[in-house]
């Protein structure tokens, strides 16, 4: 693949330097300020909702939308769009005024933590098991983008390209904890939004106008009819057909991404105050009806300036090589690379905290009778993460095999997130859901998402039918849960008194009791 390592100005490697110098000195900053497990994994609860906003959305948009996103746009059309409008703000909503100020008075760490409380011991392990191998894959998904795009850019080869990104975010990560990725995010954001803008500008400019651009590209044929339709036919032979995007994204896979996403949740979890924690989602929700703008339509302006790729996720990094002057190419790798990190760093975090709250700590606690010390669980953390960052590395190059990488990650979303969402729901909301039938729409909710995809292209009318995979196992874990709920004895009053969001929320007494659960953490 032709790349652009040749034709660098000094003007762009000096930015490039002066960025990844910027990130590592930024991120270990914050380092000096972290002396406890609870400062590594939340930030000390003093994240200001500004930060959190910003955080979120480079967390979100990093490698899913950036490089990814607008390869979808280019391999089905605006459809793809839908993920951050349909699939976005309407989710945000729910999450910042029904499940976080829950959250945020529940003083949870984790939502398997949140789970096992709930429920029973057993699903917080198989939620934290589930968890730590989808966010390991996500780390690995994220690495391997950072490889095609450095790779496009720089001529790099994979594996350098790997474990630079590894290097760079797993210092900052280990040093600073939540607090240096939620920091370092804010730079990003900004630097990704400047630079998205500069190749929206410059492709748009290439095609002639938005006109030009539709005129263009459906005078390509038959395939390129649906390229500017929002809510594809049913029949649609891609993975965004109108139903999927209605019921299995906007009820469903969207949801569950921001109410039960560690990656998103935590950042607010970590927040100074309940209401910093409500604003910093809202926040973020209304900066993500700006990511189909600066991301798709260059996606979609790739099809006409380059309509002879063979892999749609080079689209992106393709544009910045032959439209960008010196300079703004230094810039853009600065702004891509901000949004690789970002997302790379959030996952690191998260992974995690999950393991030491929800495996290590609860088999410290019953061999030993006593919780892991807030000094060792600050050490243990940081080994953690170097060696899960240096695992995903190991494990990145197997992502080449999926045709987007877009597809990669929704297709391991919708292994978990409708039977989660399920649990989760019935959790809080009905008292009289117990352990037995969170368990078991759980454990039956997997098994029916890994029969569907192992089958779905025979039964749904889309050749990656995660979406509605994800509709069908939220009703069915739905429905198990309900059933098995009500054939077994109810839980004890005492047990689920502060976990249900009424009680969360208005019983002073559930409160009192949260805290010292919290304290004795």
């Amino acid at each position: 693949m032709e790349t652009v390592q040749g034709s660098l100005a000094s003007i762009d490697y000096l930015i490039i330097v002066v960025y990844m110098i910027g990130v590592l000195a930024i991120g270990t900053f914050f380092g000096k300020y972290v002396h406890s497990a609870g400062d590594f994994f939340l930030g000390g609860k003093s994240l200001p909702f500004w930060a959190i906003g910003m955080s979120i959305v480079v967390s979100d948009i990093g490698a899913i939308d950036m490089i990814s996103g607008a390869g979808g746009a280019y391999k089905y059309g605006i459809a793809q769009a839908n993920f951050d409008w349909i699939g976005s703000m309407p989710a945000m909503v729910i999450a910042a005024f029904v499940f976080l100020p829950y959250y945020w008075r529940a003083g949870v760490y984790t939502i398997p933590e949140f789970l096992g409380r709930r429920y029973n011991s057993a699903v917080q392990v198989i939620q934290a098991v589930i968890w730590l191998f989808f966010l390991i894959s996500m780390l690995a998904i994220m690495l391997w983008t950072s490889a095609v795009f450095l790779g496009t850019i720089l001529g790099w080869d994979t594996y350098v390209a790997i474990w630079v990104t590894v290097a760079i975010v797993g210092i900052y990560t280990a040093s600073g904890g939540l607090t240096a990725v939620v920091m370092t995010d804010v730079m990003q954001m900004i630097v990704m939004f400047i630079g998205a803008g500069a190749l929206l500008v410059l492709s748009l400019w290439e095609v002639g106008g938005w006109t030009n651009l539709v005129t263009r590209v459906q005078s390509m044929g038959d395939a390129y009819q649906g390229h500017f339709t929002l809510l594809l036919p049913h029949s649609a032979n891609t993975p965004y057909p109108w139903t999927g995007i209605v019921f299995g994204l906007g009820i469903v896979l969207s949801t569950a991404y921001f109410v039960g996403n560690q990656a998103v949740v935590q950042r607010a979890l970590g927040a100074r105050t309940e209401w910093d924690a409500k604003a910093g989602m809202i926040l973020a929700g209304f900066l993500k009806l700006f990511i189909p703008i600066l991301v798709i339509l260059p996606g979609l302006t790739a099809i006409a300036i380059h309509p002879e790729l063979t892999k749609a996720d080079e689209a992106v990094p393709i544009l910045i090589r032959d439209l960008l002057p010196p300079g703004l190419t230094g810039l853009m790798f600065a702004a891509f690379f901000a949004a690789l990190m970002s997302s790379v760093d959030s996952y690191l975090n998260s992974t995690t905290t999950v393991f030491m709250s929800d495996i290590y700590g609860k088999a410290h606690r019953a061999i030993l009778g006593r919780d892991v010390s807030a000094r060792d669980g600050l050490v243990l953390g940081r080994v953690v993460t170097i060696l899960v960052i240096l695992g995903a590395g190991l494990v990145a190059p197997v992502i080449e095999q999926f045709e987007t990488i877009y597809v990669a990650i929704q297709t391991l979303f919708s292994f978990f997130q409708g039977p989660t969402l399920a649990i989760l729901l019935l959790g809080i909301m009905w008292p009289r859901a117990t352990r037995w039938g969170g368990l078991a729409g759980l454990l039956l909710g997997v098994a029916l998402t890994t029969t569907l995809t192992l089958i779905g292209d025979q039964i749904f009318p889309s050749e990656d039918p995660f979406l509605f995979i994800s509709f069908w196992s939220f009703l069915f874990s739905m429905a198990v849960t309900v059933v098995v709920s009500l054939l077994t004895r109810p839980e004890p009053p005492e047990k689920i008194r502060g976990l249900v969001f009424q009680q969360v929320l208005h019983d002073d007494g559930a409160q009192a009791i949260l805290q010292e659960r919290l304290d004795g953490k």
